[in-house]
């Protein structure tokens, strides 16, 4: 119990000087986005399993808040996969993990149909907010399953359809709007061979309507 009461308090610690570092308006990491890290990564690392020394991915990293906090964690015996499609996120996700000293961290350009992450790579893999973005779901599942090792888990992130909002360009329309309704993620999870291991409707620290849920996901044995 002290473990988990702390955990966040000591990732918060290890974020005050990145914190600091960010330019007022700056595109890039912001002080909600580390803060909301330093939160959930301590979460994730119990939900995930994880162990120093092991790797994970977090697919669709954008600027890299969960990235660096992961990087952070497992320390220079695991490792840590950041993969993104936009030049700018890959470009910044280069540069905080270069000033941070993250020597474990490796950043991988993705694909519309590939997270291009190599086969059997990762203990873990996190997709946080990126899933109803979408095009190619099902190719996209194919390629995170391929690299967990046998065992390995995948956590999805993410928002049930927001009412009266447009599909984000791409998107499947099964989607309802902007967001993704959790059940089609299990669905589409597990048709790619995942087995649903948990569902939190209710991630986010405050349960509003249309907060963040999590569904968790294992690779077979």
């Amino acid at each position: 119990m002290r473990r988990a009461a702390f955990a966040p308090v000591l990732f918060l610690l290890l974020f005050t000087p990145l914190i600091a570092q960010q330019p007022q308006g700056q595109q890039g990491l912001t002080d909600a986005m580390l803060k909301s890290a330093a939160v959930e990564v301590p979460r994730l690392v119990d939900l995930l399993e994880l162990k120093p020394g092991m790797a994970i991915a977090d697919v669709g990293a954008g600027f890299g808040a969960w990235t660096v906090a992961f990087g952070k964690w497992t320390g220079a015996s695991g490792r840590v996969f950041a993969t993104d499609i936009g030049e700018k996120q890959l470009a910044f996700l280069r540069e905080v993990t270069t000033k941070e000293g993250l020597t474990n961290v490796t950043v991988l350009a993705g694909a519309e149909r590939s997270t291009n992450l190599p086969p059997g790579c990762c203990d873990a893999v996190l997709i946080r907010d990126a899933y109803h973005h979408l095009a190619q779901p099902q190719e996209i599942l194919k390629s995170m399953a391929a690299a967990l090792k046998p065992g390995g888990r995948l956590a999805i992130i993410d928002f049930p359809p927001r009412p009266n909002s447009e599909l984000p360009a791409g998107a499947p329309a099964n989607r309802g709007g902007h967001g993704v309704p959790p059940e089609v993620v299990i669905g589409e999870a597990n048709a790619a061979g995942l087995t649903t291991v948990s569902v939190n409707r209710q991630w986010s620290a405050q349960s509003q309507p249309n907060d963040l849920f999590l569904v968790l996901f294992r690779k077979a044995s």
